[in-house]
């Protein structure tokens, strides 16, 4: 093994262990809070002040991590109808060039949403401040999409595994 694919490899397993724990991280104050929230509400007429800015905020956080954990097991949007009736080397071979393209389009987005951003941080109240903050979700969620599919192409497809395998 080269040692640029160990380092990917490592890479990989790194953002895989940072993602499920993000994600889980999320998704845990996500109904910790929703639960507070409701509880606050119907037990006490009152609220938790900013929760649902925070809510809205953390869906997406789960959704980024769901995606790049999906993009990394090659599991992400895919049109499974054409691939199901392609060879496994017409499939392999197309692998590497769908890679490319979703890293293209990724960072087409991670720039978009970085220049939409820094946009907003301009022109954000001191008291916004945070919520703008915690948007850089949308860049870095596309950025870190953009680095799977860099993976998923220097890696190639997985040896001995057979592409009919995924499409079931």
């Amino acid at each position: 093994m080269t040692p640029l694919r160990q380092a990917t490899q490592a890479l990989r397993a790194l953002l895989v262990r940072l993602e499920v724990w993000l994600g889980g991280l999320a998704l845990l104050l996500l109904l910790g809070i929703t639960l507070g929230q409701i509880i606050a509400r119907n037990a006490f007429d009152s609220g938790i002040p900013g929760a649902d800015i925070l809510l809205r905020h953390l869906v997406l956080y789960v959704t980024f991590m769901g995606a790049a954990l999906a993009s990394d097991t090659g599991r992400h949007i895919r049109v499974d109808a054409l691939a199901a009736w392609m060879p496994d080397a017409w499939c392999r071979r197309l692998h590497r060039p769908l890679q490319a393209t979703g890293l293209v389009i990724t960072i087409l987005l991670a720039q978009a949403a970085w220049r939409f951003w820094r946009d907003e941080w301009s022109y954000a109240a001191e008291h916004e401040r945070f919520q703008v903050l915690m948007n850089l979700i949308v860049p870095g969620g596309f950025a870190l999409l953009a680095v799977h599919f860099l993976i998923g192409l220097v890696l190639g497809p997985e040896p001995g595994t057979r592409m009919a395998e995924d499409r079931a």
